[in-house]
């Protein structure tokens, strides 16, 4: 069974800034960290890997700096890392990075399953693994709390609603994300730490990819950031005078026009 998961490299930060000219994300000289939601995809993954006899590909799409976040997710238990990093990948919004993504496993092989997180806490759109799916054609849920059973055909999951949950039967190969319910995240080992120092990262461009380069970053992307800005925030107060039966009065005459 070979496991892909899909894994993100964060600023570590609430202070966002934001590029003037491209409407993108300035991450140089912020701290950056693995996406948390995808520690839960790296633990799931790597208990699969545990009672299966499987293997774990980690893959991302980033800047150089990626690198060093898959080396802790080889740490925690990942056999391989994938990093694909071009400058034409930049200002990819959730269309082209699954796409980009998608691409790169298709070239990985043979697979049966993919993880990600349930979403990254930069963007918060919860997009990409299902885009993934989309673009590779395979079936796909989203908000998995637990993998009921798994075998090389298909497998069996618990999926998070509002009201309680859903048992999806699947058949692989396919995408699931998974949410923070399903694990508690592991912390590396002494010997996974020494694997990640030594351990040979595979680094693809949009070359090796085979991909057009319109179709991946900024000229991939069929939505663009047009323009930011602060939203101006206005109150405006109104005293009632008069006894508290005349100050409900009032009160219930403002709701009406404002439901009308």
């Amino acid at each position: 069974m070979h496991i892909i998961v899909c894994i993100k490299q964060v600023p570590n930060t609430t202070e966002i800034r934001i590029d003037p000219v491209t409407n993108t994300l300035i991450r140089e000289g912020v701290e950056s960290i693995l996406n948390p939601f995808d520690a839960y995809a790296i633990e799931e993954a790597v208990r699969l890997k545990e009672q299966h006899n499987a293997t774990v590909t980690a893959i991302s799409m980033g800047p150089p700096q990626v690198e060093e976040t898959l080396r802790e997710v080889i740490a925690l238990g990942a056999d391989r890392a994938v990093l694909l990093s071009d400058r034409k990948f930049a200002g990819a919004d959730t269309w082209a990075t699954s796409l980009t993504l998608a691409k790169a496993i298709q070239k990985l092989g043979d697979y049966d399953l993919i993880i990600t997180g349930q979403q990254a806490i930069d963007g918060d759109t919860a997009q990409v693994g299902p885009g993934i799916a989309t673009h590779l054609g395979i079936p796909q849920t989203c908000f998995v709390r637990k993998i009921d059973s798994i075998d090389c055909r298909q497998m069996v999951v618990e999926r998070l609603m509002e009201d309680g949950f859903d048992r999806v039967e699947m058949s692989l190969p396919a995408m699931i994300s998974v949410v923070k319910e399903i694990n508690s995240p592991r912390l590396p080992s002494l010997r996974g730490k020494r694997n990640a120092k030594t351990m040979e990262l595979t680094r693809w461009n949009c070359d090796d990819l085979d991909i057009d380069e319109k179709e991946v970053g900024l000229n991939g992307s069929p939505t663009q950031v047009i323009k930011i800005f602060t939203p101006k925030i206005e109150k405006k107060t109104e005293r009632c005078e008069g006894t508290p039966s005349e100050a409900v009065e009032v009160i219930i005459k403002h709701l009406s026009e404002i439901t009308k």
